[in-house]
Parts: C-alpha cells; sequence; structure tokens
C-alpha cells in the first residue's frame, strides 16, 4: 500500500440499484478508495461473477477487502464444527482472491472456557493449515484475524501480533471500536492509541505499519465489552485524536468504516485524518 485508504464495510446505502458492483461504483462517486465485500452470513459473489468485480475495481481504482463468515471457530472441540470452519474459511478467500480483495478478516475464535495459551496453539495450528492450504493454490491474500470486542472471544493484541510473528501470510484486523469496548471505554485517548500502534510496531515493524487493515465505528459497550455498533456522532469515539495518531506513525494500508452510516462515517474519518 501506498497510503492509507478509507472506505466502508459493504455496498454504501446511498447506491441505487443496490449490488456489489454499483457499490463499487458508488464507493468511487463518493471519493472514497476502499469496499469491503460482506460474506458474514453467506458468500454472496459467484465464481462467475467475480471476475466482473475484479475488473470493476480495477476500472474505479478501488481497492477490495472482505469480511469472512461470522460462523467461524478455530478452536472449536468438535470436529464437525472444526472442519465447517476451515471450510468456510477457504471458500471465501478464494472468492475474494478471485475478486482481487487485498485483505480477508475474521473473528478467528472463542476461548471456549481454554487459557489464552492453549487457545492460541489451537488457533495457531488451524490458521497455519489454512495458509498452507492458501499457498498450495496459489491464493495470496492476506488471512486477518480481528481483534475482539468481547472477553470470551479469541484476539487480544497481543495474542494477534504474536500470531502474526509466527505464522506467515497472517495480518491482524485492529477494530478500534473492539479495543474501545473491550477495555470498557479506555481505549480513546492519544496515549492509549499511541501505545497500540507502538506495540503493532515493535511487534511487526514496517510491515505491519505499511499493511495495516482497520476497522472503526463508534461502539456501545458494556463491562462484557461490545453491544453494538454507533454511528460516531453518537459515541463517545475520539477519532480526531485516532486519526492524528495515523498521520503520526505515517501509516499504509486501509480503514473500513463499520458503522450504521457507512459512508458518511467514511468521509468524516477520511477528512480528519487529511486535515
Amino acid at each position: 500500500m501506498k497510503e492509507l485508504l478509507f472506505g466502508t464495510a459493504g455496498i454504501p446505502l446511498s447506491t441505487e440499484k443496490r449490488s456489489t458492483l454499483t457499490g463499487i461504483e458508488r464507493v468511487r462517486e463518493l471519493g472514497l478508495d476502499v469496499m469491503e465485500l460482506e460474506f458474514v452470513r453467506s458468500i454472496n459473489i459467484s465464481a462467475e461473477k467475480a471476475p466482473l468485480v475484479r475488473e470493476m475495481a480495477k476500472k474505479n481504482d478501488v481497492t477490495l477487502t472482505c469480511h469472512g463468515q461470522y460462523w467461524v471457530n478455530l478452536n472449536a472441540k468438535e470436529p464437525a464444527k472444526q472442519e465447517a470452519s476451515r471450510k468456510r474459511v477457504l471458500d471465501a478467500a478464494k472468492i475474494a482472491h478471485e475478486c482481487g480483495a487485498w485483505s480477508i478478516c475474521y473473528h478467528a475464535a472463542f476461548y471456549m472456557k481454554d487459557p489464552s495459551n492453549v487457545a492460541f496453539e489451537n488457533v495457531k495450528k488451524e490458521l497455519k493449515f489454512l495458509v498452507k492450504k492458501l499457498q498450495d493454490s496459489g491464493n495470496d491474500i492476506w488471512l486477518r484475524p480481528e481483534t475482539a470486542g468481547k472477553h470470551t472471544q479469541f484476539g487480544t493484541l497481543q495474542e494477534l501480533i504474536k500470531m502474526s510473528q509466527e505464522v506467515e501470510q497472517v495480518l491482524p484486523v485492529i477494530d478500534w471500536g473492539h479495543l474501545h469496548a473491550i477495555s470498557n471505554g479506555n481505549c480513546n485517548t492519544t496515549e492509549a492509541f499511541r501505545k497500540v500502534l507502538e506495540q503493532l510496531e515493535k511487534g511487526l515493524g514496517r510491515e505491519g505499519l505499511n499493511n495495516v487493515h482497520f476497522h472503526m465505528e463508534g461502539i456501545e459497550y458494556t463491562e462484557k465489552g461490545e453491544r453494538r455498533h454507533l454511528e460516531l456522532e453518537n459515541s463517545d469515539a475520539n477519532y480526531t485524536d485516532l486519526t492524528r495518531m495515523w498521520k503520526e506513525f505515517k501509516l499504509k494500508g486501509v480503514v473500513i468504516c463499520e458503522s450504521p452510516n457507512i459512508e458518511t462515517d467514511a468521509l468524516t474519518l477520511q477528512k480528519a485524518y487529511r486535515a
């Protein structure tokens, strides 16, 4: 990536005759640069349509990312659930790659009452298996576990940095709303933002800073973590200082807005970053 790009989690809400293709065109019309393909409930692009999506993104100079299915648990105990999770990751990564997507993210796992170190090793084993399958098929898409928004979910920042050090073709998705929620509102200051980025730089070097995949939204939270996403203006998200830290660290990559008003808030973040 040459710079930090901003875009929407899915087809912009203002898109007429909504489809993936028209959504990409609308992203460009809005002055944004990225659209995340939302496979969260199902893979909604066929193998036949994927080359058209790739061509439309290239024509409009729009970078594509992808959010894989919700129903993935790489720490599942039942063999059937484990196999289903593998299949979901691989199937989505295949179509996303054929669409030209740069990166695909997942909520990787639940602790299932395992200690962190046990869950970590289980997830690492699965990710190594999945990366090997991707590489064998010539698929170089970044596979991205996402920072958790709830305490029952695997995916602290430290876990994901360590995972990225130990498994190739893996980097984290940092969801800043999730970090805010999981810290009970404490990850919302310049000092907190800087600490996150310093950890990222220390653990993954310039590669980590030059290939960020961020999610950002307002967030409602409780002591258990994330409750629901909010529009930025209806939340306590300190996005002005956050975007200033992004500039300070000279980040490159993508910022995907996951608020209920995806394009308006994506443009708000882009404007704050460029100010």
